[in-house]
C-alpha cells in the first residue's frame, strides 16, 4: 500500500467539495504542469462510479482512472475499488482550522511504487495549492 497525505488550510466543507466536484477535480487532479485532466465524472455514493481522464498535454501518455465507491462517510472517508480490483481510501481529518487528507491505495504492477507515490504526491500538492488559492 502507498499512502500520501497533506494538510490543507481550509474548512472541511471546502476541502470535501473541491475533492468531489468534477468542476474542481479537472483543475487540480494533475501531478505536474505538463499534465491535464480534461474530463471528470463523479457519482459519490456507495455503488456510484467515478472516472477521471488524465494525460500529458502533449498526448504522449494518458489513462482513465475509474472505479466504484464502496464506502462514503461525508467529511470523513471515501473508499473505492478500481476497475482492476485494486482498492483505495481517502480520509479527511479536521485539525483546528485545517484538514488533513490522506490517500492510501494498492499500487499497480506496471509502474514502480516510487513513481506512483511521486505521482500522487504531485496531485496532492496541486490539490493543496488549488484549494488554498481560493
Amino acid at each position: 500500500m502507498i499512502t500520501v497525505q497533506n494538510t490543507i488550510k481550509a474548512s472541511i466543507d471546502t476541502v470535501w467539495n473541491f475533492w468531489i466536484l468534477p468542476e474542481h477535480i479537472i483543475n487540480w487532479n494533475i501531478p505536474s504542469p505538463d499534465w491535464h485532466n480534461p474530463y471528470a465524472e463523479n457519482d459519490l455514493k456507495v455503488g456510484g462510479k467515478f472516472k477521471y481522464t488524465m494525460g500529458t498535454k502533449d498526448g504522449s501518455m494518458g489513462f482513465d482512472f475509474e472505479g466504484t465507491y464502496t464506502k462514503v462517510e461525508k467529511h470523513a472517508l471515501i473508499a473505492y475499488k478500481l476497475l482492476d480490483n485494486r482498492t483505495g481510501t481517502v480520509c479527511f481529518e479536521i485539525e483546528g482550522n485545517n484538514v488533513k487528507i490522506s490517500e492510501t491505495f494498492e499500487p499497480e504492477k506496471d509502474n514502480s511504487d516510487a513513481m506512483q507515490e511521486q505521482f500522487l504526491k504531485g496531485v496532492m500538492a496541486n490539490f493543496k495549492n488549488y484549494v488554498e488559492s481560493f
